[in-house]
């Protein structure tokens, strides 16, 4: 999931730490946010449940065991506060288990590398192999580089960026001289340069895994193996996306040690790398979300959502992309369940998979239930870290913006100071589920969390642990998202679906961020400066041509 921002008209920042129900600012006397704040805040069961899903049951990537694992457990968790949960199919995966990654130097001297296969790679089929390495030259073009392949040939070959430093960019910012700098962000620059963009190296492929690209091609070629390590400028964590090899396994190493073997390489000192790697191909596997429902009392045939995605990569066990979403979603119902057993519409939380393939489970939910989207008055989508939620937007839909602003008004203090609350706004263009709603003009808003170093200590590495959750944030988001659901619930009205007029939104922003900020581009403010002239598709591909085994 990419992170997403919004246009900001109102900022606050959180001046005062959470405190008992009792001392809290309710702009309103109503007794049911106050029992939500109350049991949320003192009776979190956050915790809990993050050790449950994040340690005992670990990583979900799309077709592994530990999917099916963990969504079996959501159902028997829904089961036991009284809440039908259940799956519902929607296609297939390829399916894949992963086992050890064991993966050493040997020459020219011993080390233990801190490695794991990329997911879905094959595995050495419990066999130890030893292979050389060689690094990706730079090629004049794709002819040379075809007929460089069968030097490649049985060995190990490295395909990414070695990065100059593995420190912190905070580090450099706090310790360095201002030359000293300047020059490791010119080495950073011309290292990036080097190594990205859609043709690497004149190969005429992109290095990224997730489409077979470079790596499958060495596949072909008969390499030993690919060697990756994720390009970052703020921690050595390595990518844990996908591969499509068939027969040699792709490893990510971390940025120490990527660099030690590249070094190596480069220097002519030959380096040797044993693998041995335990990984099961499992054929297409069916994939389901799972989706959890409380009927309304009054008007069952309109929907309030929960959402999140709860499929996840598997270098570690997916817990700020999206374990915490996922969290914040199961409190959310576990509170309204005690404090709103009754809700007025039918409350609806759906658990996607297939998000990081292409939002395909959302995707098909919505085209398996038209009468949800006829009835969707809102969904409320959380994905982007662990952080307190501080960004909404109505997506796009006029009468959105009128709702939504209602809503905040009787949340408490706390979180309307924390929230920057972004107007109409945009619909966001494909980066996580509510995507899926929003950019078919269904009110599907974003929750936007605090980063927290997301996009460089945890997306989508092996870091992504539950020791990174930052709990008082967790729990306050449980508490916040079940408030917006039951004052969405109890909402007199429907939320229209008029559309914003995008071309005129983007100019009139465009024009104020100019005129607070004469001296800057606009390339450098929010990202709805760039958004879309035209309401976009974001990818909404019928889910037949979508969740298929590739």
């Amino acid at each position: 999931m990419r992170r997403l921002l919004a246009a900001a008209t109102l900022t606050l920042t959180l001046a005062t730490p959470f405190r008992s129900a009792a001392a809290q600012r309710f702009p309103t006397e109503d007794p049911v946010l106050r029992r939500i704040w109350s049991i949320g805040m003192d009776s979190s069961h956050t915790m809990e449940l993050s050790a449950a899903l994040l340690d005992s049951i670990g990583p979900r990537l799309a077709g592994s065991p530990g999917q099916r694992r963990a969504q079996d457990w959501l159902v028997q968790t829904y089961a036991s506060w009284g809440i039908d949960a259940k799956h519902e199919r929607y296609g297939t995966w390829r399916g894949w288990r992963r086992g050890h990654s064991h993966v050493d130097l040997v020459s020219p001297r011993v080390r233990s590398l801190e490695a794991t296969m990329v997911g879905y790679s094959p595995g050495t089929g419990g066999r130890d192999v030893t292979a050389g390495t060689i690094v990706l030259p730079r090629f004049a073009d794709s002819n040379a580089f075809v007929r460089w392949l069968p030097e490649a040939s049985g060995k190990l070959v490295l395909v990414s960026a070695p990065q100059p430093t593995c420190r912190p960019t905070t580090d450099w910012t706090e310790f360095a001289t201002p030359a000293s700098r300047a020059r490791m962000d010119s080495l950073r620059t011309d290292v990036t340069r080097e190594w990205s963009g859609p043709d690497v190296r004149g190969t005429g492929y992109s290095v990224a895994l997730a489409g077979g690209g470079l790596a499958r091609r060495l596949d072909e070629a008969g390499v030993a193996g690919v060697i990756t390590s994720r390009p970052t400028n703020a921690v050595g964590t390595r990518s844990v996306f996908e591969t499509y090899n068939t027969r040699s396994p792709t490893l990510s190493v971390s940025c120490e040690d990527y660099g030690l073997v590249f070094r190596l390489t480069e220097r002519g000192s030959n380096p040797r790398i044993r693998m041995n790697l335990d990984a099961e191909s499992l054929g297409e596997q069916p994939m389901s979300n799972t989706i959890a429902t409380v009927r309304g009392r009054e008007k069952p045939d309109e929907f309030v959502m929960l959402s999140a995605h709860f499929d996840s990569w598997d270098g570690a066990s997916g817990a700020t992309d999206n374990g915490t979403g996922s969290v914040t979603m199961l409190e959310a119902m576990r509170i309204l369940r005690q404090v709103y057993p009754n809700p007025k519409r039918t409350i609806v939380v759906g658990h996607w998979t297939g998000e990081e393939n292409g939002l395909v489970g959302s995707k098909a939910f919505r085209e398996d239930h038209p009468e949800v989207v006829k009835g969707l008055h809102a969904l409320f989508n959380q994905d982007n870290g662990t952080g307190r939620i501080v960004r909404m937007d109505a997506s796009g839909l006029v009468d959105g913006d009128v709702h939504l602003r209602s809503y905040l008004a009787r949340l408490p203090m706390e979180f309307q100071s924390q929230i920057q609350y972004g107007g109409t706004g945009t619909p966001s263009g494909g980066g996580s589920d509510n995507a899926s709603f929003a950019c078919a003009g269904l009110p599907g808003f974003s929750l936007g969390s605090l980063g927290w170093n997301y996009g460089n200590e945890t997306w989508h590495t092996e870091r992504d642990t539950y020791d990174k959750i930052v709990f008082d944030d967790l729990k306050a988001n449980a508490v916040l998202t079940a408030m917006l659901v039951y004052l969405a619930s109890e909402d007199p009205t429907m939320i229209g679906r008029e559309r914003v007029d995008i071309v005129k939104a983007v100019e009139e922003q465009r024009a104020r961020f100019a005129a607070q900020n004469p001296n800057a581009a606009t390339t450098q403010g929010p990202a709805a400066l760039q958004a879309p002239a035209t309401w976009p598709e974001c990818g909404l591909a019928p889910r037949k041509t979508a969740p298929r085994l590739r």
